[in-house]
């Protein structure tokens, strides 16, 4: 169950930070109403933010703690938990595991199926970070690339 902590969309979260302003907002909905997609994403797209100020915002919003991968390694035993295929299905890293509890970071935390799929496949029960989409991609390039 997704737990909000701040009812605000995160356009107008990245509003209130200063972030972005209303004309870059107003551009960024825009075009995901022609195109659909995430609005976060979108305005990374745009050049109006980093996938940084979209990550710490989302854990404003919703709770998630936020963990930059950059520095972080995962041990292999960790990584192996989770198939190279779905690590990249879903943009999301196994970064520890403590008895039945497997820690997941995820550049979308609010992806309810990648994590019932997550629980079903380790048969842990998961909790979620946030991470950046590049972080990830990242992870999952140095953790899985001879995997697959």
């Amino acid at each position: 169950m997704i737990r909000r902590i701040n009812n605000k969309p995160l356009g107008e979260l990245l509003l209130d930070r200063g972030i972005i302003n209303q004309s870059q907002l107003d551009q960024g909905l825009d075009l995901q109403r022609a195109k659909g997609g995430l609005i976060g994403e979108i305005l990374v797209e745009l050049g109006f933010v980093k996938e940084d100020d979209i990550a710490q915002a989302l854990t404003g919003q919703f709770g998630f703690p936020y963990l930059p991968l950059g520095n972080y390694d995962v041990d292999m035993d960790i990584a192996s938990i989770i198939p190279g295929r779905v690590a990249r299905q879903y943009l999301l890293v196994p970064i520890d595991k403590i008895g039945n509890n497997l820690t997941l970071a995820m550049s979308n935390p609010l992806n309810v199926q990648a994590i019932e799929d997550v629980e079903l496949l380790s048969g842990c029960s998961v909790q979620t970070f946030v991470s950046t989409s590049s972080d990830i991609k990242r992870a999952i390039e140095k953790y899985y690339k001879d995997k697959e």
